[in-house]
């Protein structure tokens, strides 16, 4: 591949950029490193330092963007960004430069004061970011506390003619949400849909009646009857029903149900009641039996009907809506083999039935369809782009639609493609994100590029050693590239898609004040991983008032669910993390081996294996640290996590007790058997094999050595609460001791508030060997 082309201009100006922040970032960490006065950790000073420090911390980054929204004349764009006291909206006009406001904050407050009856100031709006709706006449927008969930549970729209508010009416349903593939996730049972599908030409409309499809005049209730082979347990679903464009044919899934698994929850504290509630949750888990979805065709002047033949899709996970091509010749499908390890596009031949696999990807191990799955038909299906890891690593390749055969690889080489922005079929060009294409640089810094389809002319459209955030004008003619690191406050330029160059420098965001609290960026940091070859990165962060001559135990914030990789790329005070370390503590999150976003063999160490965790990786990381900085105590990790890092935090003390010694483990997905099917079978593989009981933490809770804090919400959604509770019985059995915090009433979540003082105070007294405050001191007002 060609070296890739930077436009040098640009380059100069953010590397000048850079090098400004970094000096300002370097001289207070500097001023930092003078010894301070040796005193002791986990004292009432440093809980009152970590005790609200995300609120202390908010809003000392001034002129923050967040990433702007491009109005549909493509030359506007407005973003929020953060002010002194508060945030505001500015509109960008492109063609003059000149900045604006999008409506009047001060009169939005007063409204939104007077119907949520709070205070709210032109600066305070609760709400961040917003639709425009009517043709720009009015607004929509969830009210959202910015240090809570949303207060109201239903968007609010403001008329910006007269600055009314008042709840918006519901939207209309999209056709996918119609059809509301995957309802076993964590929601209902998906909901019938009743609405008629009306023929491209408006002249005709299908519905299923009695379970087969059936086509009337519009406004008619007299029709004809295409299938009778319909029945209570094998009908055609109404919200897969799909016109030919000629209005001449139509496709529809007949569907036979699956198993409808429930999960039960008892909310014990009901706030409008004294007795509790109880309540069911559809929820599909590993194993269980699916429905099958089977695509039929009718041709309406003979009123012939095509069963098709499903050799090429035995046993679907999944397939996606019915889609015909622009000439009503065919049709086509995706469809995801159980297992997730084959994924095809089938095309339907409209006159004889008879069908073909367009593109064939098969993976020993998975296909990553959740985040890795792209394709882009052109000229209605004769080429496709489509992408794949088939080489390693994550890459797209251009196929020939007709034969089904690839025509080129497009993008090529150690390096992952993390998107595709847009595609301009024109002139044969994508416009497309990927990381890890400069060697010695972070691997996961996002870049976006531009390629032609024979994988010529890579060229770099954004320079700075940075995360980047691209967002395309509706014309492509403009771009605004929002980037940051960790140790850099974001900057927004506005940049011209022709020649690449930046026309406006929007933004750069001022830390200052941030930096005069004694707050300190996370030191980057690399070691190698277990091959002894491969970087595994990570994050490092020390209370504010560090001191290099105390000893610190070390707390690892862990996620290792390897549809992404999660250690901080951008900057942000990180301040939940901060506020662990405050205790002192020095914190750390670390990417292994087993996450997503580097090559395919690095990723494919989760098959069939997420008890790993990349724990071999994330232990090789600690000791290059420790033999780095003497104060670095693994003597003494902690770690905590969330959901599926819940499930890792507990693993840590199951299967490497001789590192880590405590863990507190919030609403973990302690079993990949109990847990919702889509995440599980697609990294633990089905059918359901002696991998998932080697991966459990029920079926290894004997093995517990270490100090050991469950949390579970009783109305968790996301990850079944049982699978908490089984764990408490496998170790009750075991004898093992342990604690336990069970949120009445809560969701998916760490225990908000009072769970993360239990944290605080766990490792405190833990890892420290320090007794915690005492809580329970005077009187409280019972909450009503």
């Amino acid at each position: 591949m060609k070296s890739v082309r930077e436009p040098a201009p640009m380059a100069a100006r953010a590397a000048r950029a850079q090098r400004a922040m970094t000096v300002v970032l370097l001289s207070y960490s500097i001023a930092a490193a003078i010894p301070l006065t040796v005193t002791a950790q986990g004292t009432a000073a440093d809980y009152a330092r970590a005790e609200g420090l995300a609120r202390r911390l908010d809003g000392l980054v001034v002129d923050d963007a967040d990433a702007p929204v491009w109005l549909q004349n493509g030359d506007s764009f407005i973003y929020n960004k953060s002010v002194r006291d508060g945030h505001t909206f500015v509109l960008v006009d492109t063609t003059t430069l000149a900045r604006s406001s999008p409506f009047d904050q001060s009169r939005i407050a007063a409204t939104l004061s007077s119907q949520l009856n709070r205070p709210i100031t032109a600066l305070t709006l609760p709400f961040t970011t917003f639709s425009f709706v009517d043709g720009e006449s009015a607004i929509e927008f969830v009210p959202r506390d910015r240090f809570g969930p949303p207060t109201d549970a239903v968007r609010w729209r403001c008329t910006l003619a007269n600055y009314v508010c008042a709840v918006a009416p519901p939207r209309e349903r999209t056709q996918r949400e119609r059809r509301n593939y995957g309802g076993g996730l964590f929601g209902g049972l998906p909901r019938p849909d009743t609405l008629p599908h009306i023929s491209p030409d408006g002249k005709q409309e299908a519905v299923i009646r009695n379970f087969n499809v059936y086509v009337r005049p519009v406004g008619s209730e007299h029709g004809v009857m295409l299938s009778t082979d319909g029945s209570e347990g094998n009908a055609y679903d109404q919200s897969s029903i799909a016109w030919s464009p000629d209005s001449r044919r139509i496709a529809a899934y007949r569907v036979r149900p699956g198993y409808r698994r429930m999960v039960h929850y008892v909310l014990s504290s009901p706030t409008d009641q004294l007795q509790p509630k109880d309540s069911t949750l559809y929820y599909n888990k590993p194993g269980d039996v699916l429905d099958v979805d089977h695509p039929v065709l009718f041709d309406l002047a003979s009123h012939r009907q095509f069963v098709v033949d499903n050799s090429l899709f035995p046993n679907a996970y999944d397939v996606t809506a019915l889609v015909w091509r622009r000439n009503s010749q065919a049709v086509t499908f995706e469809y995801n083999q159980r297992g997730h390890q084959a994924y095809r596009v089938i095309e339907i031949n409209a006159n004889t039935g008879t069908t073909r696999a367009v593109i064939d990807e098969e993976s020993p191990t998975f296909f990553e369809y959740s985040a890795k799955k792209y394709r882009h038909d052109i000229d209605d299906g004769k080429e496709i782009i489509w992408m794949s890891e088939r080489d390693g690593w994550n890459h797209l390749y251009l196929y020939d639609g007709v034969t089904g055969r690839v025509k080129n690889l497009i993008t090529k080489g150690p390096w992952v493609v993390r998107g595709v922005d847009w595609i301009d079929e024109a002139k044969r060009q994508i416009w497309f994100a990927a990381s890890g294409m400069y060697p010695g640089k972070d691997p996961y810094f996002i870049d976006h590029y531009r390629i032609n389809f024979d994988g010529s002319g890579l060229t770099a459209i954004t320079d700075a050693d940075a995360m980047h955030t691209v967002n395309f004008s509706p014309d492509h003619k403009y771009y605004v590239d929002l980037w940051s690191r960790v140790d850099l406050p974001p900057v927004l330029q506005l940049r011209r898609s022709s020649d690449l160059k930046v026309i406006m420098n929007v933004e750069h965001a001022d830390a200052s004040a941030l930096l005069a609290t004694g707050w300190r960026p996370p030191e980057v940091f690399t070691a190698k991983g277990r091959d002894g070859e491969t970087d595994i990165w990570g994050v490092i962060i020390r209370p504010t008032n560090f001191d290099p001559k105390k000893k610190y135990p070390v707390i690892e914030n862990i996620y290792a669910g390897p549809q992404d990789s999660f250690v901080p790329k951008t900057f942000s005070t990180q301040a939940s993390m901060q506020a662990q370390a405050e205790l002192g503590f020095i914190v750390v999150q670390i990417d292994g081996m087993g996450t997503s976003n580097r090559s395919k063999a690095f990723h494919d160490v989760a098959w069939k294996d997420l008890a790993d965790a990349g724990f071999p990786d994330r232990i090789l990381w600690h000791k290059a640290v420790a033999a780095k900085y003497p104060y670095y105590d693994i003597s003494r990790v902690g770690i905590y996590g969330t959901s599926a890092g819940g499930q890792s935090a507990l693993g840590a003390l199951l299967f490497h007790p001789e590192f880590y010694k405590a863990a507190v483990s919030a609403a973990g997905s302690h079993d990949n058997r109990m847990d919702k099917i889509w995440w599980n079978e697609q990294w633990m593989g089905w059918p359901i094999g002696p991998q998932y009981a080697a991966s459990s933490n029920v079926d290894n809770a004997y093995r517990l050595q270490g100090k050991l804090l469950l949390v579970v919400g009783e109305m968790d959604p996301n990850v079944d609460p049982s699978t908490t509770m089984q764990v408490v019985n496998a170790l009750i059995k075991a004898k093992k001791y342990f604690d336990l915090l069970v949120i009445p009433g809560a969701g998916h979540g760490s225990g908000g508030a009072y769970g993360e003082l239990k944290r605080f105070d766990f490792f405190v007294h833990n890892l420290l060997g320090v007794e915690a405050p005492e809580r329970n001191h005077g009187a409280a007002s019972p909450v009503s």
